[in-house]
């Protein structure tokens, strides 16, 4: 009586647990199934598409396909005013919804200027209708104090024989023509993504969110670029009322933008993390923290919000 009562009540688990794998295996291993697609936005410098060697996105796209979600990362001007790059963007999201037969939305995250080039897009470019959420990531919505001081110290005579330089290195290195490193200078100081701002209003009722991160210690062992650039910009902050916390580049007043989300969960033994930890790009930010996890949890709240 007590065996068969003991097989009845396994039996019964054991369907029970049959049907629970069955119908929510799906869901639970691939958490972005039913996402809109998700566009990823380069910042200056950056790039879309990677290679099995060099990743911007540092293995964050795949990883976010394999969870179910269609990922793209096109690649616009590295260097350029965010009206001419979103206009680029505009027509690489197009291309690619044409591609695939897809009318619907998308969703955009854009790292440092790729959302700058995201907001002009949704704003300026009539494509508000088309984007169901905007997340930016470590982006300069209140401009840098290091574009600024950069911007003070180079003497208006020879900003154009400085250009001509830069434009020409950056067009080779990149593959690129009809750089304009002043353009994205100009817009990246405090006083451009002023007039940024002016021209480029929020559309009402869109969902904007915005996350970030900062260098706690400027060590140069985690931070070999980014800590050396950290303490300029964070002396150069105060002048223009923003926080002495940054990434490097970038202060974490002007991060935030919309809805703000915070920035990734991080060990102890982490000095923070820095504009180029925040996308993982190099794969320089998984040795100190999870990025898949950081990246997957912007892109859920994306889904949950479309």
């Amino acid at each position: 009586m007590f065996r068969r009562v003991r097989l009845l009540i396994a039996g019964i688990l054991f369907l029970a647990a049959s049907m629970v794998s069955a119908s929510g295996s799906g869901s639970s291993s691939k958490p972005l199934a039913g996402a809109y697609p998700i566009v990823l936005t380069h910042g200056i410098f950056g790039w879309g598409k990677a290679t099995s060697i060099i990743d911007y996105w540092g293995g964050n796209a795949a990883y976010l396909t394999s969870q179910g979600a269609t990922v793209l990362t096109p690649t616009v001007t590295a260097t350029d005013s965010s009206a001419n790059r979103a206009a680029q963007l505009k027509t690489a999201i197009q291309v690619a919804m044409a591609a695939n037969n897809y009318t619907g939305k998308v969703h955009i995250i854009g790292h440092s200027q790729g959302g700058l080039d995201a907001r002009y897009l949704i704003s300026n470019l009539g494509f508000s209708s088309k984007v169901a959420t905007l997340t930016t990531l470590n982006t300069p919505h209140l401009g840098s104090p290091l574009a600024s001081v950069i911007d003070a110290v180079i003497p208006s005579w020879a900003l154009p024989y400085v250009a001509t330089v830069l434009n020409t290195l950056v067009g080779v290195v990149y593959g690129q023509s009809n750089q304009n490193v002043v353009a994205a200078l100009k817009l990246l100081t405090v006083a451009g993504s002023t007039t940024f701002n002016n021209n480029t209003p929020n559309v009402s009722g869109f969902k904007y969110y915005s996350y970030g991160s900062y260098i706690t210690v400027n060590d140069v062992i985690q931070h070999p670029a980014m800590g050396l650039l950290a303490p300029i910009t964070g002396i150069g902050a105060p002048f223009f009322n923003q926080s002495v916390l940054n990434d490097g580049v970038v202060t974490d007043t002007s991060m935030r933008w919309g809805t703000w989300k915070g920035g990734p969960s991080i060990p102890i033994t982490t000095t923070g993390i820095d504009h180029l930890e925040a996308t993982n790009a190099l794969y320089l930010g998984q040795a100190w923290y999870d990025t898949n996890g950081y990246f997957l949890k912007m892109a859920q709240n994306a889904k949950s919000n479309q």
